[in-house]
Formats: C-alpha cells, structure tokens, sequence
C-alpha cells in the first residue's frame, strides 16, 4: 500500500519531529519515569496533540492513516510520548462522539492545544478486562452525581488535567468527564513500572468526588458497551502502530550492529544464523505495519470491519514487537542488556504491548470467536442460497 501524498508528507515530518525533539529525551524519560517538560511543550506547539481533533475544533484533523503514522514514528523514539498521545486521544474522541456541543466546544479547542491534557480513566485495582463489572459508584443527587471508588494503571494520571472516568450509575456502566480540580478527586503516583516508565501512571481515589450532571457522556449504561469500547478501539489502533515503530527501532539498531560489529574476522551481518533473525524482524515488521494500514483504510472508509481489523493488527503488531525486541537484545549481547544501548528499554517497553488495550488472551478469544461466526453465517447462507 502506498502513502498518498498528505500521509507521506505527514510521516516525514513526524520522522524529523521524533528525530529532534522525542529521541535525545527518551532515556530521560526511562530513568526519571516522567516526561521532560520540554517534550510536553514541543507536542503542544506540533499541534500533535490535536491530531485526531476536527480543524472546526483546533485539532490538525487528521485522517486515520495520518493518526497512524504519526503513532508510528513517535513510538519509533518513545513509547511513553506515544501513550500520552494515545491515552489524550482516547479522552478527544470520547467527547466529539457522545459529549453535547457545549462539551465538544469547551474541551476540544483546549485539548487540541495542550492547554490541558486528557486521561482514560477505566482500570481499577480488582478489575481490568472485566470493564462492565466496574466497582466505582456514582450516585444520583439533585444537581450532580457523587463519586466514591479508585482507578489504578491511568496512564498520564500524574499530569491529566481532565479524565474520563467510568462508574456504576444504578448498576449501569456510566462515562462521566471529571476534572483534576474538581474536590473529592486526588492522585497518587504508580512507580515502579518494568517499562514504559515515562507514562506517569497514577491511582485515583474518588471520595465524595461531586460533578455536574451536564458532565455525563451519553446516558446511564453507556459508558462500556459504547463510550469505552469506542475509545479502547482507537487506543488499540494507535498502541498497533506504535508496535510498528517500537519494532523497526529495534531492527534498525539491530542492522546497525550487525553491520559494525565483527566476531571470527568477519561481520555479524554476514552470519547466517543473524541473517534469519533479521530477515525474521524484517518481513514481521512490513506484516503488522500493513495491518495497521488495512485497519486505518477500513477507517477511513467507515467500513464497520476495520474494529476486528483494529483487533487483528494490535494482535500482531504486539506479538511481532515482543519477539524484534528479544532478538535485538540477543544480536546486541551483553551491549542489548545493558543502557548503553536503548535495545535494553526497547525490550522492557515491548513487554506491555501484550498487556494494554486488551490483553493477547482477549485479542484470542475475539478474533477466534468473530472468525467461528462469520463461518457458520456462511454456512448457513450456503445451505440455504
């Protein structure tokens, strides 16, 4: 598949953006586990924050391909950068699809800016994949709703200046935007983390938490079955493409080693054995990078196909960037586990790919189950036809 010429245009200049501004950052970023402020500065004035906004909004309004290369070569340097791109995105698409136009024209100008920074805010401590069986309450009062309960895993939750918060609403799972300031809402920090370490995880605690009722998105019930599967669609789509990116920084550091580095009188490169490993990232990175691309057609398209797309490229595009980063490191040697070589983050970043936006298991039993019920639908077309 070819670029047309705005997406070519669109992945050059997130290229050199990523090459001058996310890159010389990103083992900052790794250590200290938070994003240097001048990175937040340099995406507010890319307008890259707004990428996925309407231009009647402020955004750049970007078609899905666009939003997809643009993941890509930012998750080429940085997988913490990308998530803040994915999870801010996931709160913009929230509002322009289900928020009332007052919402939409409050927020979006703002989130397209960076004037303020959005967060998803659906994990809590004892529930992940389980999204309906939420514990948080909101309960109905004469003017607003009162939260109790807590979020945990909130990518951005120390930085967020707004969240989309999922909660029980008479047993009905609810979105409701909340923000940072409002009183009841506090924010403790998630350190530790194998990798990814930049995303600047926070757990929420809602005590008491009051908001307006105007601050509902949709009615009671549709927080999961469409605000959320809505946003997780398009964080599975850009967390896909920053696969993509993270694997070819892993193949393009593997040909730079290979190429450089001699053992027995001659180049890695020319070993046979490093030349099936690299072969093997080659074709695996083309695959889920044309994945990506059919998905992002699909999108572009409105055809209602591109969500199990969606789901098939994140699928792989996880599994292949898990096993580019495993034979980085092993091209690499003791030079791939050690930090003088940014393989060895590539390898701990890789590792939660299979975890966010669905887990690999979940990605199993949805493409496995769709596929047996597109056959049957067949079948029984055919028995009758």
């Amino acid at each position: 598949m070819e670029l047309n010429e705005q997406q070519l245009r669109c992945k050059q200049e997130a290229a050199s953006y990523t090459n001058q501004y996310v890159i010389p950052y990103a083992a900052f970023h790794d250590r200290e586990e938070r994003l240097h402020p001048e990175v937040i500065e340099s995406l507010k004035s890319s307008g890259y924050l707004g990428s996925m906004i309407p231009k009647e909004y402020g955004g750049l309004g970007l078609d899905p391909i666009s939003v997809g290369v643009l993941n890509e070569e930012i998750g080429r340097g940085c997988s913490s950068v990308r998530s803040l791109l994915t999870v801010h995105g996931m709160v913009a698409i929230a509002i322009l699809k289900f928020g009332s136009e007052q919402m939409r024209s409050h927020w979006l100008p703002r989130l397209a800016s960076g004037e303020v920074l959005g967060a998803f805010g659906l994990s809590e401590p004892g529930i992940g994949s389980d999204a309906k069986s939420i514990e948080t309450q909101a309960e109905p009062e004469e003017d607003n709703y009162r939260l109790n309960g807590r979020k945990k895993w909130i990518t951005m939750g120390l930085i967020a200046d707004v969240f989309l918060i999922f909660a029980q609403v008479n047993d009905k799972p609810t979105a409701f935007l909340i923000e940072r300031k409002s009183p009841g809402f506090g924010v403790q920090p998630i350190q530790g983390m194998l990798g990814v370490k930049g995303s600047m995880l926070a757990e929420l605690h809602l005590e008491d938490c009051r908001v307006a009722k105007d601050s509902m998105l949709g009615r009671p019930g549709m927080g999961v079955s469409m605000v959320a599967l809505h946003c997780l669609d398009y964080g599975r789509y850009t967390v896909a493409w920053g696969c993509v990116g993270l694997g070819q920084a892993c193949l393009e550091a593997s040909l730079s080693h290979a190429g450089s580095r001699q053992q027995f009188g001659v180049l890695l490169q020319d070993n046979q054995l490093i030349q099936k490993m690299l072969t093997e990232m080659i074709v695996e990175v083309k695959a889920a990078r044309l994945l990506c691309y059919q998905a992002g057609y699909l999108k572009e398209v409105m055809d209602p196909d591109s969500i199990m797309e969606t789901w098939t490229a994140k699928y792989h595009a996880a599994d292949m960037v898990n096993k580019a980063a495993h034979r980085a490191v092993q091209i690499l040697g003791a030079k791939g586990r050690s930090t003088e070589s940014p393989v060895e983050r590539f390898y701990r970043d890789a590792r939660v790919n299979e975890i966010i936006e669905g887990t690999t298991q979940m990605h199993e039993m949805v493409i496995a189950s769709y596929a047996a019920s597109t056959h049957q639908s067949v079948q029984e077309e055919a028995v009758h036809s």
